[in-house]
């Protein structure tokens, strides 16, 4: 096996493992443990476990490796193989937490520093355990859903394109956000958002919307959706020539993200964003 389809093989297993005990916690009943950036943003008791599962199944598999997860950036290692897995245990947790069957399991190794701006995705596996869907990519060997290749959206005029995004847990930037909204909707066919950035970037990647934005990601939020896109066919970037990052992350087929990407920072500045 080639050393990024072990790293797949890996993240996949895990990754459906998670699900399943993910699964089984929201069937318990879900009990929010604490409060983060505000009291929207909960972390529940199953996040917290759900990432310790990973965590330490990874360790067994890939001693070397290093670790940055949502629940325990606290006590993120570097290790020594140059990887790192980035690992959103329950990506979604609000949905997770009422019951919305749009929730996931993201789990991606990247080479080099665990930040988005210079790092190098190798291998992504992004579950949804309402569902049964495993979505999986690995560099420059393609996307796929199941056993189904993925492939973005052909080429869509603007006003016939459906475009996803998703909002900030803070107030006042939410305001701001809405008014971005506001700018585009007369410009697309309709806007979607479900809540859960690694499935909104498998959806590109899947053909189920033609592109997607949102500002205020964490590398936990996108590492392993972002590669299932961009193997898909998406162009996935921030403003310019930078990386998708915290700043701006676009996902679209190429011609769709070229047109987009002016508008949306036309509005993001207009609203003070």
């Amino acid at each position: 096996m080639d050393p990024n389809g072990e790293l797949l093989a890996i993240a996949r297993r895990i990754g459906v493992e998670a699900a399943q005990l993910a699964a089984a916690r929201r069937a318990e009943g879900v009990e929010v443990a604490a409060s983060k950036s505000s009291l929207e943003d909960v972390v529940t008791f199953a996040d917290r476990e759900v990432e310790l599962f990973i965590r330490g199944s990874l360790a067994d598999a890939r001693p070397n490796d290093g670790f940055l997860g949502e629940e325990s950036t606290d006590s993120a290692s570097a290790g020594t193989s140059g990887l790192t897995w980035v690992v959103d245990p329950i990506d979604g947790t609000v949905n997770y937490l009422y019951g919305i069957p749009a929730y996931n399991i993201s789990i991606a190794a990247v080479e080099g520093e665990p930040d988005p701006q210079t790092w190098r995705a190798l291998a992504g596996c992004v579950v949804n355990p309402a569902v049964g869907e495993v979505f999986t990519a690995s560099d420059a060997r393609g996307a796929f859903l199941g056993t189904t290749p993925l492939h973005v959206n052909p080429p869509v005029d603007l006003s016939q394109a459906l475009v996803a995004t998703g909002f900030s847990y803070t107030a006042e930037t939410r305001v701001k956000q809405a008014r971005v909204l506001g700018g585009l909707l007369g410009q697309v066919r309709d806007i979607r958002r479900i809540g859960a950035a690694a499935l909104d970037l498998c959806y590109v990647a899947a053909g189920r919307y033609d592109a997607y934005y949102e500002r205020g990601l964490n590398p936990w939020d996108h590492a392993a959706g972002a590669l299932v896109a961009a193997e898909a066919g998406a162009a996935v970037k921030g403003f310019g020539d930078r990386a998708a990052a915290r700043e701006f992350t676009l996902a679209a087929e190429p011609l769709l993200a070229a047109r987009l990407e002016p508008i949306i920072r036309s509005l993001f500045d207009d609203a003070g964003l």
